[in-house]
């Protein structure tokens, strides 16, 4: 399409204007081509024939969907108007100061202080792309460091502009970025030291100028050095161009360097009173300028921050004393008067008091000074003149000393702070920060201003041709054909700057003559340039001057002073008295060895930046100019081997106005920067570029349905491109990317316009017409109703009359009988169809029921004979098992007898051994010692040797140095002859050389005294050496026989533990009569156990024949009237039958005693007890399932028994088994006692359980069955076992035991046995006592029973205690299985919350049961320890971290909840309260796991934090979650990494499912419901507040259409919480800031109402904040509108009053307060169960 179709109506174009260098207008009338003006009209409303040419029309203004772009390069046309009004609405309207053009960030000073650069802007921007975020400083020094450490290749960030325009502040902004992202883990502070250098700098080497308060007047290269791991390890400085004219001279309205006014403020101080300084105000050199102070600076603060600095990089008081000095010494100096002595001479007193003052800090001859300050000395071939100085060349060599001993102060600080910013280890990469000025034109323009402008033509050129570079990578990678592109090169101004015979080498050669004058050297330039070189002008109105045409503008210089200040030169004079200085640091500057360079580590090889150049005579020296051409050559080549990041600074106006944009001056520095230049070169190819994702999301509005129907998208883009520009030269296709030409988006953007605005119209044209037909409809239907109203009164008014009424009365009646009729008729049908159908079914119901009743009466006989028989074979094969156990317990006894014996058998044949042993190792020891012995006297010898040889050659060499003497003694005489010969002039020095001569004499004299007595004293020292080895030896010896006498002892020890040991295998031959004792033994068991088994025999006769007069004698249907409904229900509640019967069979046993004798006063108990019988033999369901528990002892103990035997430990465990089976009769008898309190159950319902379990009756009695005779095959293998045993123990016996021990030992065990069968005796004894017992419990329930109550017995059933007993030495195996090797996902599963943490518990109050304080401390300790430990080595698993912190709170309230205080045990129940502790007060340890509870719920928040923030963005802000209502705006060169249609990008959902992981895992570990709301609220908070920052941060997303993203995104998240039951968990109201940034993005933004409407709504937002909010406002599409900065103003005028934040960002890093709240435990502990998962074996329930 032609350029010239797009300058039509309505179109905008910027035509010049002399104030506002651009200004815009309104295309009036189309162009057509050939017309020679165009009509305008301008903004005022005038209008305007413009006068244009055809090939240079005026430039177009973009679409304002284009403008406030952050990117200049996405702007459609690419031009300077466009470039300026893009800044002005950034800069003046919406308060942005960054800007991106191309690669360069363009920043713009604002003069004020604003909040976007703290800690959490830094931590916004780390880890970003660059086109993600806004333009920001932070952003290219995150682009700097990601690509260094990516590609592990050097950067650099170079900072430029003109004096005021911010460079050194954006400088220390970058620096300060990378030490806050690198941090060192280290205790260094590197990064502290490297930020620390700034201060100083900025001290010594800034100042205030008429355009800058704080003005850099040095360039300054700090190369930033980072390890492998990408951390600061240290930095190097190097300096340029320090302005040292400024020391002596300053303009009207500035001042010297800061330092200087700093030290006169403090001088009243104590520390600096020596130094004799004053005000400013006194001092010539601070005072010049007239403005000696700065408003709002401190200049006394800032010195002591300058001296914190310093004290931080490491420099001591004394260093920093020396500085201070020098510094008052320079002061002192400008103040020296200098008189006028006639016309060629001058002359200072040498009693003036600054002359005093500088001479007494610098160490220096007041005469010499005084004189030398007026004279000079000329120094000739022939002789040596000394001239008078006018006092204006004394002036001159005064200053000129100044400004020497500045600059050498200067550099030599700057090379201590390297000193102290280096690093001992290897640098792997570095980062430069470049902060140098920028191209400067003065009305006088100097040396300065010309080496300024040098240095900027060479980085402009190194700029440009990056850039270029950069341009042609871009099209190569996308296959574009590449086409030269015409851009400046400004390398012909550098040729005739740095070339042979150019400027600088002309000066240079003036500069060698003796007479060189500035006027010469301006005519050699005349000469040679004028007019052969394009570039050199000479001025027409001057002859002291010449222009050179820069990249940027013309300069006219002029050409005074040029050659003084390139020599830089003081007086020969002056510099030897400073050499002489007493202060060392003084004498030190002006020695003539040159000072090494400062290190300065680099991927490449970089000399030093300030090279000295060894003069070859004394008139030669470096100037200034070829000083700053080398270290221009160096910075150069250091930039040409790093990856280049540009930071343009701009200076909006000269009077430092907030916010002001003089558009004149702010072209003049774009042009002198390069950023046009950027342009130019950008909009030379194709400007705008796309990809073609963003180009089918953008446009896609423009495609036709068949266009769309294609799969491919980038075929589709290119068909739409050739239907939409037939100019195919206006675009290119790359392989990613769409290249337009300038001016082509701007067309499809107006395209797109108009696409939109037509189907606007065609959409108000349905909807409009929609509504009118909708209103036209209703009309109608509303004059429809009334006319029916209207037509049917009239009708009815015409056909009423009294006949009509009648008939009409009279067919209702009608209607009324007859309807009533049909009614009734069917009434009565429906009636008895129904009667009839109940007949037949209540009829059936009933035969049901009969027979129903006459099978059950039939099943309960049945029932009643087979429980009785089952219950006998019970009986008797739990008689067996006992007996069995018995039997077994005896033989385990045994053989634990023969394990013990066996033990000590063992034992003396290791102490044998050990005896041998250790006599094997004495005679190692011996031989050791021998040899050591031997080694002692070789070192001895050899030392003695050394001693000799180290005499010997001290003696000859004290002969050397007497010679020496001798000799030097004869040169003395033959100079003292020369001397005489010499004139007077000489001899003084000779004086001083044979001064020096004698003291060097001296000097070897006392070095031969010193040696001497260094030898005697190392004599002495390896004399008491050979000493102390002697007795070491002799030690040694006594050692030695010592030994042997022990030895010998062994040996009689061990022929006695031969002996022993033969007689001990003689006496093993007698077991064998002892074995048959062991048989007899088991003979006796054996008659014992067929005793029991008799009794028992004979009692289950008489308890069945009891039992049958029981059920024969007792009224069944009596008791069953006497039991209340609700005594039926306690029926199965907990009877445990098996135990009632059990507890019967004991009271049927004492009943049998007892009843010959009281046979009649015990029969109403009888009665009672068949009464009983019946009922325990109807509870079948109960019975099962102590069945199913007697079968898994049995199985249990089988298990047991068979590992035991084959570790031959089963019989010491089977008397365990034996006390544990004691304890469960003990427990059946309690429990019969609860059954038989609570047997009030429904005999109905037991007698029809028979049928159904008979045949499950039949298996179980099989299942018994083969259980006795596994319980007999296991007693058959235990006696085999045994056997095998006995003879193992045969083997060893006969070998180690003595026959006294084993004839005592079967003796103790025979007796053993003869007690234990006393006390089966008593056991049985006992059991008759215990059914005595029972007896009496069953006559109380009998009572109680015919008494008809409803009271239960006190006996309750048997209760654990809640504890749990341990070991001390299980402690750690404890906390090892519970804490440090539990694994919650595998436990957490089917386990009540907290089980660990009860299980701690339990065991504490076993520890407090025993009142045993270390064990309490010991567990509680471990505990702690424990828990930390865990927390330590999984510090990242969520998982874990949430399991502990259920379990560490748990405990915390278990601890509370037990511990006796009244304020816990409000909830308790009273058996709850019975647990508490009683001896101990943990509440010191209460505090402690507070403490550690609360550690871990900030990390346990840490890693939600850490797992949720990466998808905070991409869900909540770039995600549509109402697809379709985002547009793409072009992006310019930092395209935005996140694609539309990145399939790896987190959406909503993912936000949702991430916290539904969280909430689901803290749930499942049992976490207090409390703890888990303040969790969401903290996971809220940061959602919110990343998700407001970033927005802050993003102006793109700033829009109306976000905001209604953002709230749909929110309403999910208030669903969530619903669903979650967590909307009373305030997590809601930390997204407030969110929702009222996203309110505040749609509501209206143009009446006063609306401001006032923002003010009242936007509390949760602080005025920053929204004032930020509305600036960043950026309208996706032409229907939206801009807000206007009167808008703005506003609302920051309703805001004034607000009392809130200055910050614009939210600290996601902040903390609410977390509260652990008392949540008692519900759980009973006596009733808490340990799962075997625990591997918590060793723990017994109490």
């Amino acid at each position: 399409m032609a350029v010239a179709a797009l300058y039509t109506q309505y179109n905008r174009v910027w035509i010049p204007d002399p104030e506002e260098v651009w200004k815009s207008a309104e295309i009036a009338k189309d162009y057509r081509v050939g017309d020679k003006v165009l009509r305008l009209l301008l903004e005022d409303g005038t209008e305007l024939d413009y006068s244009v040419d055809p090939e240079s029309l005026p430039p177009l203004r973009n679409p304002d969907i284009l403008v406030g772009e952050n990117d200049l390069t996405a702007l459609s046309y690419l031009h300077e108007p466009a470039v300026l009004h893009n800044l002005r609405v950034r800069f003046a309207e919406s308060k942005l100061i960054y800007t991106y053009s191309g690669i360069i960030l363009v920043a713009m000073n604002p003069y004020k202080q604003l909040p976007i650069y703290g800690d959490a802007i830094i931590h916004a921007y780390s880890g970003q792309n660059m086109g993600d975020m806004d333009p920001h400083i932070f952003a290219v020094a995150e682009e700097a460091y990601k690509q260094m450490a990516r590609n592990n290749k050097n950067q650099s960030i170079i900072v430029s502009g003109e004096s005021g325009a911010g460079k050194t502040v954006s400088a220390r902004y970058a620096m300060r970025y990378f030490a806050t992202v690198s941090k060192s883990s280290s205790n260094t502070h590197v990064e502290d030291k490297v930020l620390a250098s700034n201060p100083i700098t900025e001290a010594v080497g800034n100042a205030k100028t008429t355009r800058n308060d704080n003005s850099s007047r040095f360039g300054k290269y700090t190369e930033i050095s980072f390890d492998e791991r990408n951390q600061i390890i240290g930095a190097n400085m190097r300096t340029y161009l320090l302005e040292k004219s400024r020391v002596v001279f300053q303009s009207e309205n500035e001042r010297n360097y800061h330092i200087f006014y700093q030290l006169c403020a403090s001088a009243q101080q104590s520390e600096f009173k020596h130094l004799k300084l004053g005000s400013a105000e006194e001092f010539n050199y601070t005072r010049m300028g007239g403005s000696t102070v700065i408003e709002g600076v401190n200049d006394r603060a800032d010195m002591v921050e300058t001296r914190k600095t310093f004290t931080l990089l490491g420099f001591k008081e004394d260093f920093q004393m020396d500085i201070f000095k020098i510094l008052a010494a320079i002061l002192h100096l400008g103040n020296v008067q200098i008189t006028a002595v006639g016309h060629e001479r001058s002359s200072v007193s040498e009693e003036d008091r600054h002359l005093k003052v500088f001479c007494e800090l610098l160490g220096l001859e007041r005469a010499k000074v005084a004189q030398w300050l007026c004279s000079r000395r000329i120094v000739t071939t022939s002789e040596t003149v000394v001239k008078p100085m006018t006092r204006p060349q004394a002036v001159t060599a005064r200053d000129a000393l100044a400004k020497k001993i500045y600059a050498h102060l200067f550099d030599f600080i700057v090379e201590r702070i390297n000193q102290a910013l280096q690093f001992s280890g290897k640098q792997h990469t570095f980062i430069g920060v470049l902060d140098i000025y920028g191209f400067e034109t003065f009305d006088v323009n100097s040396f300065e201003q010309f080496c300024i402008n040098y240095a900027n033509e060479k980085l402009q050129q190194q700029f440009n041709l990056h850039v270029f570079k950069l341009e042609q990578e871009e099209y190569m990678k996308e296959d574009i054909p590449w086409t030269l592109i015409d851009f400046y090169d400004n390398q012909p101004v550098i040729d005739l700057i740095e070339a042979k015979m150019g400027i600088l080498e002309l000066l240079d050669e003036e500069c060698l003559l003796p007479h060189g004058t500035d006027e010469n050297w301006l005519q050699k330039l005349y000469n040679n340039f004028v007019n052969k070189n394009s570039f050199f002008e000479k001025p027409r109105m001057s002859s002291a001057s010449f222009i050179i045409q820069h990249f940027a503008d013309k300069v006219e210089y002029k050409c005074e002073g040029f050659l003084e200040k390139n020599r830089d030169t003081v007086y020969d004079m002056l510099v030897e008295i400073m050499r002489a200085s007493k202060f060392q640091l003084c004498a030190s500057f002006f020695q003539e060895s040159a000072v090494p360079p400062s290190p300065f580590r680099s991927a490449i090889t970089v000399k030093s930046a300030k090279p000295v150049i060894k003069p070859n005579n004394k008139q030669f020296r470096t100037t200034v100019g070829n000083k700053f051409r080398s270290s221009l050559y160096l910075l150069m080549e250091t930039l040409n081997a790093t990856t280049p990041h540009y930071v343009r600074c701009i200076k909006p106006n000269d009077e430092k106005l907030p916010f002001e944009f003089d558009s004149r001056r702010i072209a003049q520095q774009l042009r002198a920067c390069g950023v046009l230049e950027t342009i130019r070169i950008s909009a030379q190819s194709y400007p705008s570029r796309w990809t073609y994702t963003e180009f089918y999301s953008r446009y896609g509005v423009l495609m036709t349905k068949q266009e769309l129907s294609f799969r491919d998208k980038k075929e589709v883009c290119k068909v739409v491109l050739h239907r939409l520009i037939q100019d195919s030269n206006q675009y290119q296709f790359g392989k990613t990317k769409i290249f337009f030409r300038a001016g082509q988006v701007a067309y499809l953007e107006k395209l797109r316009l108009d696409k939109l605005r037509q189907s606007c119209v065609v959409i108000q044209k349905h909807i409009r017409g929609w509504l009118q037909r909708k209103k036209f409809l209703r009309e109608r239907q509303a004059a429809l109703t009334i006319q029916q109203y209207f037509r049917g009164q009239q009708t009815v008014r015409k056909a009423v009359t009294a006949t009509a009424l009648k008939e009409a009365w009279a067919a209702i009646i009608i209607q009324k009988y007859c309807r009533g009729y049909l009614v009734r008729s069917l009434y009565q049908l429906i009636r008895v169809a129904a009667i009839t159908i109940q007949a037949y079914t209540r009829g059936l119901l009933a035969r049901r029921r009969y027979r129903k009743m006459l099978e059950e009466h039939k099943a309960v006989i049945l029932q009643k004979y087979a429980r009785a028989w089952l219950a006998r074979r019970r009986f008797q094969s739990i008689r067996r098992f006992v007996l069995n156990i018995q039997l077994t317990y005896r033989v385990q006894h045994l053989q634990k007898k023969l394990e013990d014996q066996n033990k000590e058998n063992h034992g003396l044949v290791e102490k044998l051994t050990s005896l041998a042993a250790l006599r094997a190792g004495d005679t190692e020891k011996i031989q050791k010692l021998e040899s050591e012995l031997d080694k002692a006297a070789a070192h001895r010898h050899s030392y003695e040797e050394k001693g000799k040889k180290y005499k010997a050659a001290m003696e000859e060499k004290l002969a050397k140095l007497q010679k020496h003497n001798s000799e030097l003694e004869i040169q003395k005489e033959q100079i003292e002859l020369q001397l005489q010969e010499k004139t007077e002039e000489l001899k003084e020095k000779m004086d001083d050389l044979t001064k020096q001569l004698f003291d060097d004499v001296q000097k070897e004299q006392e070095q031969r005294i010193l040696l001497e007595k260094s030898f005697e004293l190392k004599t002495q020292d390896y004399e008491k050496q050979i000493w102390s080895l002697k007795e070491d030896i002799q030690a040694l010896r006594a050692e030695k026989t010592h030994l042997q006498h022990q030895l010998e002892e062994e040996r009689v020890t061990s022929d006695g533990l031969k002996g022993e040991v033969a007689q001990l295998r003689k006496q093993a031959k007698t077991i064998s009569e002892f074995e048959k004792e062991i048989e007899l033994l088991q003979t006796q068991k054996i008659d014992v156990e067929k005793h029991v088994q008799s009794q028992k025999r004979e009692m289950r006769e008489k308890m069945s024949e009891i039992t049958k007069q029981l059920l024969e004698s007792y009224d069944i249907e009596d008791v069953r009237s006497r039991l209340s409904l609700e005594d039926l229900e306690h029926l199965n509640e907990d009877g445990e039958l098996w135990f009632a019967y059990e507890g019967l069979k004991k009271a049927t046993h004492v009943l049998e005693s007892h009843f010959q004798s009281q046979k009649d006063s015990y029969e109403k108990e009888i009665e009672a007890l068949n009464f009983k019988v019946v009922h325990l033999s109807q509870e079948i369901n109960h019975l099962q399932k102590l069945f199913r528990e007697e079968t898994d002892i049995n199985e249990s103990i089988r298990h047991e028994v068979t590992r035991l035997t084959s570790e031959n430990m089963m019989i010491p465990d089977f008397k365990q088994q034996i006390s544990e089976l004691e304890k469960q009769k003990h427990d059946l008898e309690i429990r019969l006692n609860e059954q038989t309190e609570s047997m009030k159950g429904r005999l109905e319902e037991l007698s029809n359980q028979l049928n159904r379990n008979r045949e499950e009756e039949g298996t179980q009695r099989e299942t018994l069955e083969a259980q006795n005779e596994i319980h007999t095959k296991e007693k058959e293998k235990l006696i085999s076992k045994i056997q095998e045993m006995q003879e193992a123990s045969e083997h060893w016996k006969k070998r180690f035991e003595t026959e006294s021990e084993v004839r005592s030992t079967f003796r103790q065990e025979a007796s053993r046995l003869t007690m234990e069968n006393r006390d089966l005796e008593e056991e049985l004894d006992m059991k008759d006592r215990v059914i005595k017992k029972l007896q009496d419990q069953v006559k109380t329930l009998t009572k109680t029973i015919e008494k008809g109550n409803d009271g239960h017995l006190s006996s309750g059933p048997r209760e654990y205690l809640g504890m749990l007993e341990y070991k001390m030495e299980d402690e750690d195996k404890l906390i090892q299985n519970l804490i440090l090797d539990l694994k919650p996902r595998g436990v957490v599963v089917n386990m009540i919350p907290g089980l660990p943490a009860h299980i701690l518990f339990m065991c504490v109050r076993y520890a407090d049961s025993r009142n045993d304080a270390g064990m309490v401390k010991s567990l509680m300790n471990s505990t702690i320890n424990g828990i930390k430990q865990v927390v330590k080595e999984h510090v990242n698993d969520f998982e874990m971290l949430s399991f502990w912190l259920s379990n560490t709170c748990h405990f915390l309230n278990c601890l509370k909840q037990y511990s006796g205080e009244e304020e816990f045990m409000k909830l308790n129940s009273p058996h709850q309260n019975k647990n508490c502790l009683n001896n101990f007060d943990l509440s010191e340890y209460r505090q402690i796991l507070s403490d550690v509870a609360i550690r871990i719920y900030h990390q346990f928040i840490v890693v939600m934090e850490n797992n949720i923030q990466p998808i905070i963005v991409q869900g909540m802000l770039e995600y549509e979650s109402l697809q379709g209502i985002s547009g793409l705006k072009p992006t310019g060169f930092r395209k935005r990494s996140s694609s539309i249609d990145d399939t790896d990008a987190y959406t909503m959902t993912s936000v949702l499912q991430q916290l539904s992981y969280f909430y689901s895992t803290m749930c499942q570990n049992g976490l207090d419901p409390e703890l888990v709301r303040q969790a969401v609220k903290q996971l809220f908070f940061l959602i919110g507040a990343v998700t407001l920052n970033s927005l802050f941060l993003r102006k793109d997303m700033c829009s109306c259409r976000k905001g209604m993203q953002i709230r749909c995104n929110i309403s999910y998240l208030e669903e969530w919480l619903k669903d979650k039951n967590l909307q009373n968990s305030l997590a809601k109201e930390t997204l407030e800031p969110l929702s009222q940034a996203a309110w505040l993005l749609q509501v209206k933004k143009t009446t006063d109402s609306d401001a006032k409407e923002i003010y009242e709504r936007c509390t949760s937002l602080s005025a920053v904040q929204i004032i930020k909010i509305l600036n960043s406002y950026t309208p996706i599409d032409d229907f939206e509108k801009r807000v206007t900065p009167s808008f703005v103003r506003k609302v920051q005028a309703l805001l004034n009053n607000r009392a809130d934040s200055s910050q614009l960002m939210l600290d996601t890093k902040y903390l609410f307060q977390v509260t652990f709240p008392f949540t008692p435990s519900p759980h009973a502990l006596e009733m808490i169960q340990i799962p075997s998962s625990f591997k918590l074996g060793f723990l017994n329930r109490l």
